[in-house]
């Protein structure tokens, strides 16, 4: 043990008397938004942007970094806005691409009339059964 990290102690001792022994958690960086900016970015990503006020059909990371600059001046990037959103419950959704000439009737046709799918008998399936090790 060395002798610095026993006048540590004793510094911390004196200031906070016995809880001063127990090493406490680093305090880190101050949280960039603040609970009126988080509850204000939980509004406007539950209700979705304004095309006439926003300028986008749907929000992206870079347009929410984007609207929290001009109207709070906070600046974050699109990792920091996209953790924010994960630890508010939200979730990156996207629709699944459909071709834009996709003929219903021939999809509902071909799922209606494809052939059964036949069972595998397992893993050695091609070997043969009869028989017995070559000697």
């Amino acid at each position: 043990m060395r002798l610095q990290s026993v006048r540590d102690w004793v510094l911390r001792f004196n200031d906070r008397g016995p809880d001063g022994r127990i090493g406490r958690k680093a305090p880190g960086p101050s949280p960039k938004l603040t609970d009126e900016q988080r509850l204000a970015l939980k509004g406007v990503v539950e209700t979705g942007p304004i095309t006439a006020a926003h300028g986008v059909v749907r929000w992206r990371l870079c347009d929410i970094a984007q609207w929290l600059n001009a109207e709070y001046g906070v600046s974050l990037d699109e990792t920091t806005v996209g953790r924010e959103l994960k630890a508010m419950g939200f979730r990156k959704l996207s629709a699944r691409p459909r071709h834009h000439a996709r003929n219903e009737l021939a999809v509902a046709a071909f799922k209606e009339t494809s052939p059964p799918r036949r069972r595998s008998r397992g893993q050695y399936a091609w070997r043969s059964s009869a028989g017995g090790e070559a000697r």
